[in-house]
């Protein structure tokens, strides 16, 4: 759990102040009256000052649950998993970083009856792989780029073993939707996209339910704020109208090469 700042919702430290006196780490970073920002050598992540604030204007990300937590909120939408035909995606971050709770969470969902899916970069052994994957009906995961050293500078790691995982699980029959967020100067090139479709119609094959191309968004930009770090593509200007424009036509080469392709997450188009 870390907190998270937001200083437009903040009454000020003289109005207020309740965060301060339940901050025993004096982590908490004010300026013209309002919370700015938290000193993270400081904090401790005990999140006393998102229980003090009255306004959240401090906000707490993340949360421990257990299983039997987590699976009373999702039977609560029971009903709406019967009536669409739907059931529960467990996502992330990376759910196989905590692979024996994702397991077991799949696992109940499917005692219950309610379809599972799993979606992963897959950036893990195969033993954890396989031993989480027995209990999803459906995967989900991404093909962010088809070059190793590319993939390693924006994501930290090259994208052989991602690519191997996602060979072997078409080559067990699993079905899979697989996605690639399109990133203007980033992946969006023809060549990059045409050993992507090289890739889908030599190692996935039938398995694959659909490719989605989800168009860059800034999504996390106002987290990454409020936890006091960096947003990484801060710097990236593109026209938006250009871009959409130019997903198409990609969603229109895959399509041509017998690739069902869509552009965002709907089933159909």
């Amino acid at each position: 759990m870390e907190p998270g700042v937001y200083s437009s919702k903040c009454i000020s430290e003289q109005k207020c102040g309740l965060c301060i006196n339940a901050c025993r780490q004096q982590a908490l970073l004010f300026g013209e009256e309002k919370i700015f920002g938290i000193d993270r050598s400081r904090c401790v992540g005990c999140t006393k000052c998102v229980d003090a604030c009255p306004t959240e204007a401090i906000r707490r990300w993340g949360e421990y649950m257990l299983l039997d937590d987590v699976m009373a909120v999702i039977e609560k939408d029971r009903a709406y998993y019967e009536s669409s035909g739907g059931g529960v995606t467990v996502s992330g971050g990376e759910p196989l970083v905590q692979h024996e709770f994702t397991a077991s969470l799949l696992k109940a969902c499917r005692d219950a009856g309610i379809h599972t899916c799993l979606e992963s970069t897959f950036y893990a052994e195969w033993d954890v792989i396989e031993e989480t994957i027995k209990y999803a009906d459906l995967i989900i995961s991404d093909i962010k780029h088809m070059d190793s050293d590319i993939h390693r500078k924006h994501t930290g790691v090259g994208c052989e073993k991602i690519l191997k995982n996602l060979a072997r699980l078409a080559d067990e029959g699993r079905e899979m939707i697989l996605r690639i967020p399109v990133i203007p100067g980033v992946n969006d090139d023809m060549e990059n996209i045409g050993r992507t479709a090289d890739f889908i119609e030599e190692n996935i094959g039938d398995s694959l339910r659909m490719l989605q191309l989800l168009s860059f968004m800034r999504m996390g930009e106002e987290k990454c704020r409020s936890l006091g770090r960096a947003y990484e593509m801060d710097e990236l200007e593109f026209d938006r109208e250009d871009f959409q424009k130019k997903v198409e036509t990609i969603a229109e080469y895959f399509n041509g090469r017998g690739i069902h392709c869509v552009v965002g997450t709907k089933e159909k188009q």
